[in-house]
């Protein structure tokens, strides 16, 4: 599809929100462009980001939301550590934790970075391998700065690809 004909499909559901996700969006040649066209149609628009490459290219009427990823999700030396520098109070940070071992790893990070100074920062239980309660429980007990969120993709169609 053409940026033109990606636009055209959107506007088809007269969304106010547009989230551009899956996989790695900024792997896509045409990524930038698609979120600044977004932008200047008048979508409130975000883009989720794996947070291995450079955001800096985005937009700034985008909210960026950023993976940092844990050691279990096995992907840890794929996070772009100075993507933290050019986030905003209108950017999200996102962490999927696999267990209490993630978590605890990213409590230290969260406190060393500072990340809650920077933008809201989200804990997610992953799918499958980490209670939701579980989680509730130990951001409660260490009283982190964090809202807590489901995957709601998964919640509502598991590992379905294309959703």
């Amino acid at each position: 599809m053409t940026l033109a004909e990606v636009l055209a499909a959107i506007s088809g559901y007269t969304p106010r929100h547009v989230t551009v996700t899956g996989g790695e969006p900024l792997a896509q040649r045409a990524c930038i462009d698609l979120l600044r066209q977004l932008a200047d149609a008048g979508y409130d628009v975000s883009l989720e980001t794996s947070g291995a490459l450079d955001i800096s290219p985005v937009d700034p009427r985008v909210a960026r939301i950023v993976d940092i990823k844990t050691p279990g999700s096995g992907e840890v030396e794929r996070n772009r550590w100075e993507n933290l520098d050019v986030l905003t109070e209108h950017d999200e940070i996102k962490f999927v934790l696999a267990d209490e071992a993630d978590y605890l790893w990213a409590r230290e990070v969260l406190a060393d970075k500072a990340l809650a100074e920077r933008c809201p920062v989200l804990f997610s239980p992953g799918h499958r391998t980490l209670s939701p309660s579980d989680l509730a429980d130990w951001i409660l007990r260490d009283r982190l700065p964090v809202r807590m969120q489901m995957q709601m993709h998964k919640l509502l169609w598991g590992e379905a690809p294309g959703r």
